[in-house]
């Protein structure tokens, strides 16, 4: 029986790992390990996860815990190259683009242990960024590319891949919301602001290029603040965002309602009926592509561009002076209509087990 480890370590992981997990499972054919590297270690930003996805927890946590991107890479590859030691797998598979993703890799590479990258070959070309550095050099040593867009192809093949290591499955996160859409609960949260369904703005903010800059944060409340003249925020704050929040002692508009991280079930639930949503998150461009919800996305690139061509992601920009008046727009992307990208069925995790068994394996 081949032994396949999946390793994840942020909340954007779990979400993409667990239907991976679960179609693996479900066959009885793999010996499977779910490694949790730990580099989320809030509580609701990891634990409540495995607890509202009904997935059993991991295998093996190796609570590494915050850092610098040296400190934290390095202790989830001392700890990770002990568990691979221990007891070899044939397979590693990683996903998206954080420290736990690079980590893991270069640690298999060095043992010549095969990688398969799920959501491979997204590119925003900004070096800038430390996820595009993870995303790059673990491409450049996984063995099994599954992308979740025909551009990611694309950009393999430009840095040299093989057409053979490039499989197209679709997004395993959209497979997460297919298969509990109907269990989202915003309601909670709603009825807390005295807040009504379509009817809010739901902001996400969390990259340190917008929020560890005081003039740059300062900027961006005073938009935030502006926008809330005419519709209500809510803003689930991630724990850096509010560090820096109460550190440059940042003044909220008494409309703009500040939460704690919240469960994946809820925050669905507020993408999904949200009226419209502001982010530099990447996975919710996605999210809100699904849900047909306009997203501005408050950066100055993405690597999701599909989310913009046939999406409702609209690259907002990172000068927050022109936010408002491009919130209050009342119609969008005038030049298409907006739909669901290929594969993004709910069906991308079972693909890849089809491919596992098919090709990889069946060698």
């Amino acid at each position: 029986m081949k032994r396949i480890d999946l390793v994840v370590g942020a909340r954007p992981n779990f979400i993409k790992a667990f239907p991976v997990f679960d179609a693996l499972e479900k066959v009885g054919s793999f010996n499977l390990r779910l490694i949790n590297t730990g580099q989320h270690y809030d509580k609701n930003m990891a634990d409540i996860f495995f607890q509202q996805l009904n997935i059993k927890t991991p295998d093996i946590d190796l609570m590494v815990g915050s850092g610098t991107h040296a400190n934290q890479t390095a202790k989830i590859m001392v700890e990770i190259e002990k568990v691979f030691i221990d007891n070899r797998p044939d397979l590693v598979m990683v996903f998206g683009d954080v420290n736990s993703t690079i980590a893991t890799a270069l640690s298999a590479a060095k043992l010549q242990i095969p990688i398969a990258h799920v959501e491979a070959g997204l590119r925003s070309f900004d070096r800038t960024m430390p996820e595009e550095i993870n995303r790059v050099l673990t491409d450049q040593i996984s063995e099994l590319l599954f992308i979740t867009s025909i551009d990611a192809k694309d950009n393999l093949l430009k840095e040299g891949k093989k057409e053979n290591q490039v499989i197209f499955v679709g997004n395993t996160m959209i497979d997460s919301l297919v298969r509990f859409e109907k269990v989202f609960e915003n309601q909670t949260i709603l009825e807390k602001f005295d807040l009504v369904s379509q009817n809010y703005i739901l902001a996400t903010i969390h990259r340190p290029s917008n929020v560890d800059n005081p003039l740059k944060l300062n900027k961006l409340i005073n938009a935030l603040n502006i926008i809330s003249e005419s519709q209500s925020i809510v803003w689930p704050v991630h724990p850096r965002t509010k560090k820096m929040i109460d550190l440059y002692e940042a003044n909220l508009s008494a409309n703009i309602f500040i939460t704690n991280p919240i469960g994946y079930l809820e925050f669905m639930g507020l993408q999904k009926n949200a009226k419209k949503i502001i982010t530099d998150s990447g996975g919710v461009q996605e999210e809100s592509t699904y849900f047909g919800v306009p997203c501005y996305t408050v950066r100055d690139n993405t690597e999701r561009p599909i989310t913009i061509s046939q999406g409702t992601n609209i690259l907002a920009g990172t000068d927050f002076n022109k936010l408002p008046d491009l919130i209050s727009k009342k119609k969008i992307n005038l030049n298409k209509k907006p739909q669901i990208p290929h594969f993004w069925d709910g069906k991308s995790s079972e693909r890849i087990l089809d491919y596992l068994n098919s090709h990889f394996f069946n060698n």
